[in-house]
């Protein structure tokens, strides 16, 4: 219990250094570095590498944006291999669904609980 612990920070917090490092030492922008993080996870989730890294640090793997990814792509392919051409347009959607109708949610709990302002 402890190393599920233990490897989905290790993993999570791996990101996230790549990330850091992406922001201090090159001029991409944080908008282009989620996108290729997303991306990341597409293409390593096609290819099946990115299931080495989740049986490893699980929700270190899973929560993060190449988590996102990973989902699109796995979902994709199962619904393709499923419903044909149609699944390369409803598999994305239909796996992330309750991902994103979760961050929705409670992104309005959060605005009704307290006193949303924009940035000046």
């Amino acid at each position: 219990m402890m190393n599920d612990y233990v490897s989905a920070f290790i993993v999570g917090g791996l990101i996230c250094v790549i990330a850091q490092i992406l922001i201090d030492k090159t001029k991409f922008t944080p908008a282009r570095i989620l996108v290729s993080f997303v991306t990341l996870g597409v293409i390593l989730g096609a290819l099946n590498i990115y299931d080495v890294v989740i049986r490893f640090g699980k929700a270190g793997a899973t929560i993060p944006l190449p988590g996102f990814g990973y989902t699109l792509a796995k979902s994709t392919i199962k619904e393709v291999n499923e419903k044909g051409l149609i699944g390369a347009f409803t598999g994305g959607i239909k796996g992330a669904a309750g991902g994103i109708t979760a961050a929705i949610f409670f992104g309005y709990v959060a605005a009704l609980l307290f006193d949303p302002k924009t940035k000046k």
